[in-house]
């Protein structure tokens, strides 16, 4: 069975989409990266709907949902707000949550404030500090050859990071550390461009990705990880952004979570690996519930 439409959230409305084979397992509820971007690229893991209910959604601002004009509504606190809302119109009154890039930020920042009916988290690189993102792009930039990294500092330093010259050394920066895959399937080449929000992307987190300085400059739970006491699985590529060093950092400090590397993918392992990602996700879903 499938279902979209839309669920009225603070600041305007949300489109989602509903996947369900008629599994009876806990409902999953995707959140996408960003911040800014949507849950196209997400579309695979519908595949998970044989055995429960798997809900994507595009954040407000994005994709295929209202795109307010308020710049006040770009806040992490708002996007919280609006997974509540989701988790209520849907009526998800237990849930796994599963959030990739940006939305492990959202996933943790939503857990944090303590609401109940969360079974388990997937953190999918995961960015749980603004300063260690940071910190871990700066290295990998030093993995890339000489000429990328001052084309990227140098535009970064004189304000040109949308230049085509800092387009093509982001490319290259992609081709390492987002998706390794040398032909990209031709349905991820449809994406509409306009399904990004860079405006939100720019408010929220900069002009670039190796230098934070938008509102998440400071974001960083990692002292508050110990807290989240539902099971969760941390995962990551092995040349990913979100780098297996500080993704295995990260699940340490959560008690009793698990942790995965994809050993040959990048930063979206879901498409790059996806049949593997696919059974990762499912054994950790399908254990949880048969508790």
């Amino acid at each position: 069975m499938y279902k979209e439409g839309f669920i009225e959230v603070p600041g305007g409305r949300v489109w989602y989409q509903k996947f369900d084979e008629n599994g009876n397992g806990t409902p999953l509820l995707v959140l996408h990266g960003g911040p800014g971007s949507s849950c196209f690229s997400l579309q695979v893991l519908k595949a998970l709907s044989k055995d429960r209910p798997v809900i994507l959604y595009d954040q407000l601002g994005c994709g295929r949902s209202d795109r307010p004009t308020d710049k006040s509504l770009w806040r992490i606190e708002r996007f919280v707000e609006e997974v509540g809302q989701v988790r209520e119109a849907l009526h998800l009154d237990e849930v796994h949550i599963l959030g990739h890039s940006w939305g492990t930020t959202l996933a943790a920042a939503y857990a944090l404030t303590k609401t109940s009916g969360i079974n388990s988290i997937i953190f999918s690189s995961p960015c749980l500090s603004a300063p260690l993102w940071e910190q871990d792009q700066k290295r990998n930039l030093q993995k890339l050859p000489v000429e990328v990294q001052e084309t990227i500092k140098r535009c970064e330093e004189n304000g040109t990071t949308d230049s085509e010259e800092f387009e093509a050394a982001i490319e290259v920066f992609a081709q390492h550390f987002v998706n390794r895959m040398e032909k990209k399937p031709e349905w991820l080449e449809q994406r509409p461009p306009e399904y990004r929000n860079a405006e939100i992307y720019n408010i929220m987190w900069g002009p670039s990705e190796f230098t934070v300085l938008g509102n998440l400059k400071n974001f960083d739970c990692t002292e508050q990880l110990k807290e989240i006491t539902c099971p969760t699985l941390f995962s990551c590529g092995r040349y990913d952004e979100a780098t297996p060093e500080t993704t295995e950092y990260y699940s340490n400090l959560t008690p009793g979570s698990t942790f995965h590397v994809f050993e040959k993918s990048a930063h979206m392992p879901y498409i790059e690996e996806s049949e593997e990602f696919l059974e990762v996700m499912d054994d950790f879903l399908t254990n949880i519930d048969r508790k």
